[in-house]
């Protein structure tokens, strides 16, 4: 047994692997899991460990990505960008900014590995880019059998549908083609607005806005908005002072201490929140996008997140909101909401819909099963999908109903992976055996 001891950024989570091996090679990553068979053990990839579910988890062999973290290449005619396994997306987003090209969407986190990061389908918001897995055009993997296959819309496509979002089920992924755009610049416009006006002129503010997002911060009827705009420019980012007081001070350390002292007194929660709420201000500025897209998060925290119909929204908060004000939970964290259009994923949370996804953060060392169990319930009923990263107690037989080619990506998975050589207890779960 290894001595190493691997844990999930938030702790959810914990992994205690019989080996561990940091491949600089898609040979060496074939060779590492032909190896693994023959010992008997499972395999699994991990990522930055931003998951708050098991996913990565193993008691066999862990694979680390830091030897697979360059950038391939880019084909800026074609459009796109190959980069390795293990690269973070900060460090892409980079590369391809000195190249004059970006991505055209993408999450909040940005130290996520890209494969991780796409295996569990991390998003953004758009209203016409949807998450990471619908900007990949190609994929490398390692199956089961030590094989190595490249799979897109026109070879092993059946794979590519299953896999993109696959959860390291079908293989270890070692490289992504990922669609790219020139470079460009966003205008970011952050205000507070009432929750009842948001939620009344949804319509209005999804159409009008390519990236639109809002914060509702519990017990109180208030919000903060951010709708992203690509500008002309030229750049005009926010002053360094403004930054740290904004996304470092206040974000971050006040938030953290005032989580804290919620923790210690949770009475006080109500009163953080409504000072919370004011404690931004209306802002505006324009700047590269990934540095528009990305927070720095340094809050350690739980969540989980579910991806419901877009229509269903209003209804959807406006249940959420009648369980926060009975307050029966201390919550200390805004609720998230962000949007993305239909994609063609299998397993894409928003695959064949409209999305909306609302997501619920608790600080990390507070009680949140009951307050996730009630928000499970109405999402539930609303037909919503969970992230695949984030927390939730569904089961194979759920998203069987919630996804209509589930039982089809189920099958790809028993011809890559007959003998479960990728499997763990989170995906014995989701999948089945």
């Amino acid at each position: 047994m290894s001595s190493v001891v691997w844990r999930t950024w938030s702790g959810t989570h914990t992994a205690r692997p019989r080996r561990t091996a940091a491949p600089s090679s898609t040979a060496g990553v074939a060779a590492a899991v032909r190896s693994a068979a023959e010992e008997g053990l499972r395999v699994r990839m991990v990522g930055a460990g931003h998951s708050f579910t098991g996913a990565a988890v193993t008691d066999g062999l862990l694979l680390a990505p830091t030897g697979l973290a360059r950038l391939r290449g880019v084909d800026a005619g074609a459009g796109t960008a190959t980069v390795e396994a293990g690269m973070p997306l900060c460090d892409l987003n980079e590369e391809l900014q000195v190249r004059g090209l970006a991505l055209a969407n993408m999450g909040d986190v940005a130290v996520q590995t890209a494969a991780g990061a796409i295996q569990t389908g991390t998003h953004g918001t758009g209203r016409d880019s949807g998450g990471l897995a619908d900007q990949v055009c190609a994929m490398e993997l390692v199956l089961a059998d030590g094989s190595v296959v490249e799979c897109s819309p026109e070879h092993e496509s059946e794979l590519f549908a299953a896999a993109r979002v696959g959860l390291g089920a079908f293989g270890v992924v070692t490289a992504l083609t990922l669609r790219v755009r020139p470079a460009f610049l966003l205008r970011a416009r952050e205000e507070p607005m009432a929750l009842e006006e948001v939620l009344e002129r949804l319509p209005e503010l999804r159409a009008d806005n390519e990236h639109f997002e809002f914060f509702w911060f519990p017990r109180t009827g208030r919000t903060s908005t951010k709708r992203n705009n690509r500008a002309d420019g030229p750049a005009r980012p926010l002053s360094p002072l403004r930054a740290w007081l904004d996304d470092e001070f206040l974000s971050n350390t006040v938030f953290e201490a005032a989580n804290r002292v919620g923790r210690r007194v949770p009475a006080a929660l109500p009163a953080i929140n409504q000072v919370s709420a004011r404690a931004l201000s209306a802002r505006t500025y324009t700047d590269a996008s990934h540095r528009v897209f990305a927070s720095t998060r340094r809050v350690r925290f739980v969540e989980t997140e579910y991806a419901v119909p877009a229509g269903d929204l209003p209804e959807v908060l406006r249940e959420v909101r009648r369980i926060v004000d009975s307050g029966r939970h201390r919550i200390g964290f805004p609720v998230e909401v962000r949007f993305a259009p239909a994609d063609s994923g299998w397993l894409s949370t928003a695959y064949g819909r409209d999305t909306a996804y609302v997501a619920a953060h608790v600080y990390r060392g507070m009680p949140y099963t009951g307050y996730f169990r009630e928000l499970e319930a109405v999402f539930a009923a609303a037909q919503g999908r969970p992230h695949w990263g984030k927390m939730h107690t569904r089961g194979r037989a759920d998203f069987d109903a919630l996804y209509p080619r589930f039982t089809e990506a189920v099958a790809v998975r028993d011809r890559v992976d007959p003998d479960r050589r990728f499997a763990n207890g989170y995906l014995d779960t989701v999948l089945g055996r």
